[in-house]
């Protein structure tokens, strides 16, 4: 598993993230878990991605995720990287959800106390809130790292615009700010086309890509068609509207298979790999419910080499 550096920083994450956005809520079976959590950590994913919201249920991914934590790997807690957000709802009232002062450090005391963790390694502001000045969400992150809660911090669903006003402030009080956590796939690139990618190189932070499959978009399973209840994440939605839209998708889907069966991989692994040839995603989030489904995700990187020829030939289906 290849390990990579968020810009000019300490801060090293393998190629692959483990995230438990799916699968792990309070119906979750413990058993199946285990496996493939530790399955994870034997194939050097040691970066294990969560959210006070993940679930469903509030901090039921990370109540789930702390079990095994205490059974399993608590011996190998300075090899880990375990990560948690705040901002989207939490629980009921006015600070269950953005990014105040009170609502991040609330959440990161019910998450460390979910997880049985003293610290985590990284803790985001899951989202820019409209309604909070900037300042007040970047102060509490900076105070959360010096009352050594959290080791880095970083900020998710921004837009270039939103994350260089933090950035500033960031730097103003020399908070350890080392990722921008965004939804980016080889069919949603909104993320670097908005600038946000340039904004993060010229400061020497990395981006985490979640979604890196467009919900199963990217994989063989609609290579035949989409079918009208297929449910796609609200960053992704736009990827199927207009007249024909789904027909069109599924065009440039099988146009893009035979580029990786060029290449010798399946579209999800090609995919994969398209995300890590750019140095600035620093890691790619996937998740599964078995060790079989984590195990052809990782397959990804042992081939991440592109040609000009092969990236000019993705470009071209995609903007047809």
């Amino acid at each position: 598993m290849p390990v990579r550096r968020a810009g000019n920083t300490g801060f090293q994450l393998p190629a692959i993230s483990f995230g438990m956005w799916h699968s792990f809520g309070e119906q979750a079976n413990y058993a199946d878990a285990r496996d493939v959590i530790l399955s994870a950590f034997d194939a050097g994913i040691f970066s294990f991605d969560l959210a006070a919201n993940y679930g469903p249920g509030s901090y039921a991914a990370e109540s789930l995720f702390g079990q095994v934590f205490a059974r399993e790997l608590k011996p190998y807690r300075d090899e880990l990287v375990i990560s948690s957000k705040a901002g989207y709802h939490m629980w009921p009232g006015p600070y269950g959800q953005m990014s105040s002062r009170k609502t991040l450090m609330a959440s990161l005391d019910r998450s460390l106390q979910a997880m049985g963790l003293d610290y985590v390694d990284i803790f985001y502001s899951h989202r820019f809130d409209p309604d909070t000045n900037p300042e007040e969400t970047a102060v509490a992150l900076n105070d959360l790292v010096r009352q050594g809660k959290t080791l880095y911090v970083g900020i998710s669903n921004y837009t270039a615009e939103q994350s260089l006003a933090m950035i500033k402030i960031f730097k103003e009080l020399h908070t350890p700010f080392v990722v921008d956590q965004v939804s980016y796939n080889l069919l949603n690139q909104s993320a670097a086309a908005d600038g946000l990618f340039d904004r993060l190189r010229e400061n020497n932070a990395g981006v985490v890509a979640y979604g890196p499959l467009a919900e199963g978009l990217l994989t063989d399973k609609y290579l035949d068609g989409i079918p009208a209840d297929v449910d796609i994440h609200w960053s992704n939605q736009s990827l199927l509207d207009g007249q024909d839209g789904r027909q069109r998708m599924v065009t440039k889907l099988r146009a893009l298979n035979e580029v990786a069966k060029s290449r010798g991989q399946k579209l999800a692994d090609m995919a994969l790999a398209w995300l890590l040839h750019d140095p600035v995603v620093t890691s790619v989030i996937t998740g599964a419910s078995r060790p079989e489904h984590l195990k052809e995700n990782i397959q990804a990187v042992q081939q991440l080499a592109f040609d000009d020829e092969q990236l000019a030939k993705i470009q071209q289906i995609l903007q047809a």
